[in-house]
């Protein structure tokens, strides 16, 4: 078994079909070939060797099982002693030749055997894994239908020439050839390589859409939000290999302990030859026993015990779009055990929304909100564009406006069939006071007032749409954590409060600045607690950074909040966030699980090898099957349902009430 760890890379999630066809046969990999030759030289040997069969039947055939199984641990181990350190890898290699050297060609052989085919299986495993990386980029087509903007013809070119601004037509059957936004068309696209999702989402204009997914029955006219090359896909296979080319702070520990770890078996075994020797004690079964010692001390399966869970769980959290920098985030982030979460952006959608009409007179809340929408219609404000989503969710039919105008602080003003109408601040448009307004501000929604004709129609009570799963993910943190998150926000109190009331958090503290949410952390920090950030925008980046460990929500969250996270959810799921902490947990705890049972066997069997006759062919089998057993605990957790697991709910029934009709 190899002591370097490969990288791992993600598994794509989804059922396409280009999953089969990227992946790596067996035959393909070097080291499954020289591992096969090996074991078909040693079998073909066996039985020769055991009927006592002449030599020149069997030696070259055992000379062959040496050669393939033990060329490649052998330049290894070279390069290691070029650098002055020890490798397991010629440990091994040293132990076989040191069995044929004395005449135990077949203990000798089987080592070499049973070391190489778990090498072949690891090399196996990391590029099965590998392999759906690259599925991941080939979900994306390599060519596109680009629109003129004059003219509207279409081009076919390389997606890979696409620019943001482009506009390309996606045919149905067809997959998406980069992110944006549709302009025109409606259908329903499987996102279930980007999202998760089982069945298709209808996708109609304003909607965002990835590349690599596919197209259903309708046509859509697409506008490319990010080049190719900074698709959510390419950031997920970006990311992850770059986190898969790190080590946590268990690793490098590990790492440090192997070089002196070799360093001991070598002394202690040139010690196990030399004094009994001294003594008077048989060579050969001297030298078997200092073999043995050497291969079942040898600490292969403690250097597997880390990396594979912590990189199987990046995998993992890529192909569910959480995307973890490190392996050290990874380890980091199961740590956690005081969480503070950003409101806007974070908890909530960060886009205003009417939560409703409340009337004032005979106008009716639709007809008032109507007269609203179609007034602020021009403007591009948020509230405006809420307004006039508002109306259009309720099928409103919106009149002309003409003679608009807008005055910053007070609102805007049409003239809209033939009436004056205003929308705009309570305390501009409607100067005595309305209780209406005052309600729903004490509610920590924002009102806005309509008048028509100088007359009070209606308050829009706006506020910003929760999550969905906001709820959920608030409670799975707490059982997480033992206690309940901690919101910071720079919002005004009350609009924090009702954010908190519908998620289940009691400690609110809103009203901050970017400096008073790194003194939270701090204060937090220095009481003891590991804390956890979590938000979006350009305020929540010193919290990210000041924290232990941060995660941002990508899909609206500022460059440098995702540059000073540990961890980017890409979708802004809230549900992504107790879930990649509970999968952090439980690689944290195979991390441990692996480093008892590596260490509980190299103990037994160096025991059985000191106080009794440990076998080599019995000591080469328990050695090298607790390292395969190690590794393949790691890798569980590229299982998809591992994710999520305990810390979610089956289902959500938290998701924001609809505008009322």
């Amino acid at each position: 078994m190899a002591s370097s760890t490969s990288p791992v890379a993600p598994p794509r999630s989804g059922p396409p079909p280009v999953a089969a066809a990227a992946r790596t046969r067996a035959a393909e990999l070097p080291e499954v070939r020289w591992a096969a030759l090996a074991a078909a030289a040693f079998l073909c040997a066996l039985p020769l060797d055991l009927a006592g069969a002449p030599a020149w039947t069997w030696g070259p055939l055992y000379a062959v099982c040496y050669a393939a199984g033990g060329w490649e641990p052998a330049r290894e181990g070279v390069r290691a002693l070029r650098a002055r350190t020890l490798d397991v890898d010629l440990l091994m290699v040293a132990a076989a030749l040191g069995a044929a050297a004395i005449g135990q060609f077949l203990d000798g052989g089987l080592l070499i055997v049973i070391f190489a085919s778990s090498g072949a299986l690891e090399a196996l495993a990391t590029r099965r894994t590998a392999d759906s990386v690259r599925g991941l980029l080939d979900l994306a087509p390599a060519r596109a239908l680009r629109l003129d903007p004059v003219t509207g013809d279409g081009e076919t070119v390389g997606a890979a020439a696409l620019r943001t601004g482009d506009t390309v037509l996606v045919r149905p059957g067809e997959r998406l050839p980069a992110d944006g936004t549709v302009l025109d068309g409606a259908s329903e696209v499987d996102q279930a390589t980007i999202t998760g999702e089982p069945l298709p989402v209808d996708r109609g204009p304003g909607d965002p859409v990835f590349a690599g997914t596919l197209n259903g029955t309708g046509s859509l006219k697409v506008r490319v939000g990010a080049d190719p090359s900074a698709s959510v896909i390419a950031r997920i296979v970006a990311l992850v290999e770059e986190a898969s080319a790190t080590k946590a702070p268990t690793q490098l520990f590990i790492e440090k302990v192997e070089q002196r770890w070799s360093t001991g078996v070598v002394v202690a075994t040139l010690a196990l030859l030399a004094v009994p020797l001294a003594l008077g004690a048989d060579f050969t079964g001297t030298l078997l026993r200092a073999m043995t010692f050497m291969i079942v001390a040898s600490p292969c399966a403690v250097v597997l015990a880390t990396m594979p869970p912590l990189l199987s769980a990046i995998a993992t959290a890529g192909r569910h779009g959480v995307l973890v920098k490190s392996a050290a985030a990874m380890e980091r982030l199961g740590t956690a055990d005081r969480i503070a979460l950003d409101k806007t952006g974070t908890l909530t959608e960060g886009a205003p929304r009417v939560a409703e009409v409340l009337p004032l007179d005979g106008t009716g809340g639709d007809r008032a909100l109507a007269l609203a929408a179609a007034a602020e219609l021009a403007s591009e404000h948020p509230l405006a564009r809420a307004v006039v989503a508002a109306a259009r969710a309720r099928g409103l039919d919106l009149p002309e406006a003409h003679a608009f105008a807008s005055v910053p602080g007070r609102g805007v003003s049409a003239r809209v069939d033939g009436h004056e109408v205003r929308v705009g601040s309570p305390a501009a448009l409607i100067p005595g006071g309305c209780p209406e307004a005052e309600t729903t501000e004490a509610a920590g929604r924002t009102a806005v007032a309509v008048t028509v004709d100088g007359t009070p129609a209606a308050v829009l009570a706006v506020d910003d749409r929760l999550r969905d799963g906001a709820p959920a993910a608030v409670a799975a943190l707490t059982r997480l954590t033992g206690r309940a998150p901690t919101l910071l926000t720079g919002d005004n109190p009350r609009a924090a409060r009702r954010v908190a009331a519908e998620t289940g958090i009691r400690d609110v503290r809103a009203g901050l600045l970017p400096e008073d949410k790194v003194a939270a952390v701090r204060a937090w920090q220095r009481d003891g607690d590991t804390v956890l950030v979590v938000g979006d925008g350009v305020n929540d980046a010193p919290a990210l950074a000041a924290a232990h460990t941060g995660i941002a929500m990508g899909h609206v969250g500022s460059d440098l909040a995702m540059e000073s996270a540990d961890a980017v959810v890409v979708r802004d799921e809230a549900a992504a966030v107790p879930a990649v902490v509970a999968l952090s947990r439980r690689a944290r705890r195979l991390v441990v699980q692996n480093l008892v049972i590596a260490t509980v066997c190299i103990a037994g069997l160096v025991t059985w090898d000191l106080v009794g006759h440990l076998p080599l062919p019995l000591g080469v089998a328990g050695h090298e099957g607790s390292t395969i057993l190690v590794a393949l605990n790691g890798v569980r957790l590229l299982r998809d349902r591992e994710w999520g697991g305990p810390a979610l709910p089956a289902t959500d029934d938290t998701a924001a009430p609809a505008v009322p009709r």
